[in-house]
């Protein structure tokens, strides 16, 4: 993924899905149910190579690709 897609994943998540918002997430392998929180930070581009995001109860930040919105 290219700088500039990765900055486009970062805002578009940004705009669509605010700090506070309902998501499931998976900490490893993207398998099974997944965990359900909510966004504790806005998105942004960890060390210049990956859009991540933090969510309550997890101590680390999240990949976007393991990161789903629940609507």
């Amino acid at each position: 993924m290219s700088t500039v897609a990765k900055r486009k994943t970062v805002e578009r998540f940004n705009r669509d899905d605010p700090v506070g918002t309902p998501v499931r997430f998976w900490p490893g392998v993207r398998s099974g149910e997944g965990i359900e929180s909510a966004t504790r930070s806005s998105a942004q581009i960890l060390s210049g190579h990956t859009p991540v995001v933090w969510v309550e109860g997890h101590a680390g930040c999240i990949a976007l690709t393991h990161v789903e919105p629940i609507r």
